[in-house]
């Protein structure tokens, strides 16, 4: 049973995407990369990678879906009919429901901070106390798989009312938040001394670092900071009628995520540099470093928990379209909604399991090395994600018949019949060739070369 769920409107389509692409890595990691990567520099390579390269996948997802008003397994059986592409879509789902699981146990510790925030007992805590506290909340197991459930549920709650009611309705309030809050934020960060030395260390130019291996991580960051691979945008393009233009949604959407960053930056480097310390990427940055920042302001902590609704916000609407992109191919299937939602919540809980007891009980439980946790990251982002684009690209830029594509392309667009080869162009030749660079460098083949 196909899926006749519509978007309300063509800002809602685009908040919801947005949302989808402006995930905790946004925050958290890739203000640091560009700090140690060339800072001004890095963010117009960023910004250039991302419009030329990456943007045009996610405008080929943008097609498959809405052409075929399919979810992301039903979509290829539309379009491809009796071949094997819908195993595309297939290791889309997977993919999808595995980064799903480890990403609600980040979304649990985020709860779990909220809260603690709220109840004071972080306020006037040092930075060694503040690492001990992490440590003892991560091992252990209950309040850790608590909070996992408790975000997915949260999900499941939002996917039930469906895309308007449900998914549209939250990204429509939660994305402006997500600004407004990151607003606050920055103002207070640049009105503290010494302010301009971390805004300098952000964004200073500096093209000496601008070597072939910086290339290639920005390369690489552009493609997760965009989440193309999985077919998430599929699904969500799917819900998407013809009075909207995909080069112009794709734009607004990568222009949205390469903002977030900036956004974050200013509001995490001159707080740093106030207090002469140096922001690291990852969970510490969240739990550790930036509540002791807030520790030495007044109202520090008002200011950590308008930081943690921030993220909070940032994980649920991405969230949102990992879970949707799971729970689409069961409706597909003629299941209800509600039941669908329900189903797929129980199992993703069932796999957050091993990744949310990494840090406690099964933290001396290794695959290849890492553990859960670290070998499920490893799995989509290395692996199922770059093989997904590059496939993708394949499938648009070889499978699909031309005039399906510029149909598409063009339709209440101003982008004519010129970008759209250009468009093709990257898409054919220049994609495949980034993202095989890319997937060879992630997982450490170009190395042995």
């Amino acid at each position: 049973m196909q899926q006749k769920e519509k978007w309300g409107s063509k800002i809602g389509f685009i908040l919801a995407s947005a949302g989808s692409a402006i995930g905790i890595g946004a925050i958290w990691k890739l203000p640091y990369v560009a700090a140690t990567a060339g800072g001004g520099a890095f963010f117009l390579l960023f910004l250039v990678i991302t419009l030329f390269v990456v943007m045009p996948i996610l405008i080929a997802e943008f097609i498959i879906g809405r052409s075929s008003g399919g979810d992301a397994i039903l979509a290829y059986k539309t379009l491809a009919p009796n071949t094997k592409w819908d195993l595309l879509g297939k290791l889309g789902v997977i993919g999808a429901s595995i980064l799903f699981s480890f990403y609600s146990v980040v979304g649990g510790w985020i709860i779990t901070y909220l809260f603690k925030a709220l109840s004071m007992s972080l306020a006037g805590a040092k930075q060694a106390e503040l690492l001990q506290e992490f440590s003892n909340t991560t091992a252990n197991p209950y309040l850790s798989l608590g909070a996992t459930f408790i975000f997915i549920l949260l999900n499941v709650l939002v996917i039930n009312r469906g895309v308007v009611s449900g998914i549209e309705k939250m990204s429509k309030f939660m994305m402006p938040a997500l600004f407004i809050l990151f607003l606050v934020l920055i103002i207070r960060s640049l009105t503290l001394d010494g302010a301009m030395s971390g805004v300098q260390f952000f964004l200073k130019p500096d093209f000496t670092h601008m070597t072939a291996n910086t290339i290639l991580i920005t390369l690489g960051q552009a493609f997760f900071s965009l989440s193309v691979g999985i077919s998430v945008m599929v699904t969500y393009s799917s819900y998407l009628d013809k009075s909207v233009s995909l080069p112009q949604s794709a734009i607004s959407v990568a222009l949205m995520n390469v903002g977030v960053s900036l956004l974050a930056g200013l509001a995490i480097f001159p707080a740093a540099f106030s207090f002469g310390i140096t922001p690291d990427a990852g969970p510490g940055l969240l739990f550790v470093i930036l509540p002791s920042i807030f520790n030495q302001l007044p109202f520090g902590t008002l200011f950590f928990v308008i930081f943690l609704l921030l993220f909070l916000f940032a994980a649920l609407t991405s969230s949102f379209s990992m879970l949707e992109a799971t729970v689409a191919p069961i409706m597909s299937s003629g299941v209800s909604r509600k039941k669908a939602s329900t189903w797929m919540g129980i199992l993703i809980m069932i796999m957050a399991v091993p990744s949310a007891l990494s840090f406690g009980v099964w933290n001396d439980i290794h695959i290849f090395g890492l553990t859960f946790f670290e070998f499920a990251d490893y799995l989509v982002s290395n692996i199922i994600l770059p093989i997904g684009a590059l496939f993708i690209s394949i499938f648009v830029g070889y499978r699909l018949p031309r005039q399906l594509l510029q149909d598409e392309f063009t339709a209440s667009s101003h982008f004519g019949k010129k970008m759209f080869i250009i468009w093709l162009f990257i898409i054919k030749y220049i994609a495949p060739i980034a993202i095989i660079f890319v997937f060879l460098s992630a997982t450490g083949i170009l190395k042995l070369f």
